[in-house]
């Protein structure tokens, strides 16, 4: 009975975050209650609360309310302060006007070439190249509707293939300054496989051997598509009235578009460097994230105070790097809500069960299964709610304990599911990324989407297999 009672339960639960997901509600206070509420059950049915470590407050009733300040504390002691670093950086790029610069920078060649089947594929691979300086996918296609979709229809490219590249310019560059990225590397970090590990080295280490080969075919599938959805169009290609944004034009010296635009990427060059020299010589470096954003930060500064030579206006500019940080607090707490619903689940006993069913798949040849479920689950999320995190990060307690259940590589879990996420944010018609650009050139999103399906699903496949290629045979 009491099995019984704990499926009912978890089942209600879990389907009151679907709900909350598929229909864009606040999911953080949502999975902050409903885990609450799980604790008082499991204490009602006589369980203790199973958090890790916890020291009861001596009053029962209190304990479910002590867990999430635990667990704001442990958070805000891992990757919650590396989150919250990697949003002040961002949010200093963007008042010094660093970013404008690099987008400036980086999409300048694309002028020069005139075919525009071949800007496709070069120009997904840029914008994805530009989401490790803007990592919104939104923010990303309003600047490029802006300031890259001009060159692309001067080059030739029809309306729909421009607007289906620009949508799918934000997916799965692999970058350690990546929210998702950190939050599976705090966790891979707490385990006896991965002990201690990086976020530089998850990225640069494994998650690239599946990301760069998929952005390839990728690129190629959508040269490929687009030039037979404009053949198929035929001489439906009219321009219609496209709605710009505004984006300030960015002047200055070469020397300043020079630096400027390196400063966004500061951070990842430094860690790339510090992995080469780590990986060839054997050196010792201990080079985290934040520090490396740090380190940035003050080189910036620097930058600012030789370009204005005025001392008071750039210190009072440094207040952007705190307001970032509260910016990103929202993931902070996603995290540790999720971390709470998922000391709920764990209380009422479902986690075990789970385990357990697992358990049965090691060594069955069927290790692939548990994947396939969360992307699955992924998929069918993304496209109901355009969400393409907040799913993995309530999942991310849950990947280590599921798959050493299922006696898998948990890499074999995370990278498949984080990166599905990303994929399959831009097929769906109620994502704000579509629903941007189809805005933009008064065009329904399910035009949009016809464009972005068929390259982003190949992603999808391709990430997947890749996935259970590399890291299935490695094990638990």
């Amino acid at each position: 009975m009491e099995l019984v009672i704990m499926y009912l339960v978890a089942i209600a639960a879990v389907g009151i975050v679907g709900f909350m997901l598929v229909k864009k509600m606040d999911i953080k206070i949502s999975l902050f209650l409903i885990g609450i509420v799980l604790m008082y059950i499991a204490l009602l049915m006589g369980k203790d609360i199973s958090f890790t470590d916890f020291v009861s407050s001596g009053v029962t009733w209190l304990d479910p309310f002590k867990v999430v300040g635990d667990q704001f504390v442990s958070t805000l002691t891992s990757a919650g302060f590396i989150i919250l670093i990697l949003g002040g950086y961002t949010g200093y790029m963007s008042h010094i006007g660093a970013n404008e610069v690099t987008v400036s920078v980086l999409a300048k060649p694309i002028a020069h070439i005139k075919s525009p089947y071949i800007l496709v594929p070069i120009t997904f691979l840029l914008g994805n190249l530009l989401s490790l300086v803007i990592p919104s996918a939104s923010n990303l296609a309003i600047i490029l509707m802006a300031t890259l979709y001009p060159v692309l229809r001067q080059a030739g490219m029809s309306l729909l293939s421009a607007a289906a590249v620009i949508a799918t310019t934000a997916t799965i560059m692999p970058t350690p300054l990546g929210s998702d990225n950190v939050a599976i590397a705090a966790e891979l970090a707490k385990t006896d496989m991965f002990s201690g590990l990086p976020a530089s080295d998850y990225v640069f280490r494994y998650h690239v051997l599946v990301s760069i080969p998929t952005l390839l075919v990728m690129a190629l599938a959508h040269y490929f598509w687009q030039k037979f959805m404009d053949k198929r169009a035929g001489s439906d290609l009219t321009d219609g009235d496209v709605d710009l944004a505004e984006v300030k034009a960015v002047e200055g010296s070469a020397l300043y578009r020079t630096v400027y635009a390196i400063l966004p990427l500061l951070p990842i060059i430094m860690l790339l460097i510090v992995f080469a020299i780590t990986s060839t010589t054997g050196a010792k470096i201990d080079l985290s994230v934040e520090l490396a954003s740090i380190l940035s930060f003050v080189i910036a500064i620097i930058c600012e105070l030789i370009r204005t030579r005025k001392g008071k206006e750039t210190l009072a500019g440094t207040e952007s790097f705190f307001k970032g940080m509260g910016g990103a607090m929202p993931i902070v707490a996603l995290l540790v809500a999720a971390s709470v619903f998922v000391v709920g689940l764990k209380s009422i006993g479902l986690i075990t069960e789970l385990q357990n069913a697992m358990t049965g798949l090691s060594g069955s040849g069927m290790g692939f299964v548990l994947p396939l479920i969360l992307v699955g689950l992924t998929a069918l999320i993304v496209l109901l709610s355009g969400s393409g995190t907040a799913l993995f990060f309530a999942m991310v307690p849950l990947m280590v304990p599921l798959a050493a259940a299922a006696g898998i590589n948990v890499l074999a879990v995370s990278i498949p599911m984080g990166l599905a996420g990303n994929l399959l944010r831009a097929v769906s018609p109620v994502s704000a990324v579509v629903m941007i650009v189809a805005g933009s050139i008064k065009k329904s999103p399910i035009d949009i989407v016809r464009r972005t399906s068929v390259p982003m699903i190949a992603g999808v496949i391709v990430m997947f297999i890749l996935s259970m290629a590399i890291f299935l045979p490695m094990g638990a």
